[in-house]
C-alpha cells in the first residue's frame, strides 16, 4: 500500500498561495459525522494559517456524500474563489458503496468541467472505519489539508480582474 508510511498532509509551505483575498466555500456531508468534521476542522485551519479570512470560509452542510454534487453547485452559484466537496464513503456489504462513490466523483469532475469555480475533490472512500480516521487526522494525515492547498492552488489559477 502507497500510504502503509507515510504522512500524505506534508507539503511546501513557501509554494501555498496566499488566500487573504479567497473567499471559499466548504460543503460538508452529514453522514460519517466524525471523519467529515475532522477533515472539514483541517481544511479549515489551513485556510485560515494561509490568510483566508475566517468570515470567507462558508460551511453547506448537506445530508450525505451523494448530496455534496448538488451542494457544492449551490455553492458555485455565490461565486466563491474555489469550493471543497468533504465526505466520507464506507464500504459496507452492498454495492451502495460503489454507486455513491462513482456518483459523487463523476458529478464533482462534471463541475469543474461546466462552470468557472474549481471544485476540490475531498471525500474518502475507504474500506473500513479505521482507514477514514487515518486519513482525517491519523497517521496518514487529514485529506481536509490537502484539499484546503489544493483550494488556494485552484483559486490562485483565477486570472485577477483588472
Amino acid at each position: 500500500m502507497a500510504t502503509a508510511l507515510s504522512n500524505l498532509s506534508e507539503y511546501d509551505a513557501d509554494a501555498v498561495p496566499d488566500g487573504s483575498s479567497f473567499v471559499i466555500h466548504l460543503v460538508v456531508s452529514e453522514w460519517n459525522s466524525s471523519i467529515t468534521e475532522a477533515l472539514a476542522e483541517g481544511a479549515r485551519e489551513t485556510l485560515l494559517k494561509f490568510g483566508v479570512q475566517a468570515e470567507n470560509i462558508l460551511i453547506w452542510n448537506v445530508p450525505g456524500s451523494f448530496e455534496l454534487v448538488y451542494g457544492a453547485r449551490k455553492a458555485q452559484k455565490q461565486k466563491p474563489n474555489a469550493v471543497i466537496a468533504i465526505g466520507s464513503v464506507i464500504q459496507g456489504e452492498t454495492k451502495h458503496f460503489d454507486f455513491v462513490c462513482q456518483a459523487v466523483s463523476q458529478g464533482i469532475k462534471d463541475l469543474n468541467v461546466l462552470y468557472d469555480v474549481p471544485v476540490i475533490f475531498c471525500v474518502l472512500t475507504d474500506n473500513t472505519l479505521k482507514q477514514a480516521q487515518d486519513r482525517s487526522g491519523g497517521k496518514h494525515g487529514n485529506k481536509g489539508v490537502e484539499a484546503a492547498i489544493a483550494a488556494l492552488q485552484m483559486a490562485n489559477l483565477i486570472p485577477k480582474q483588472a
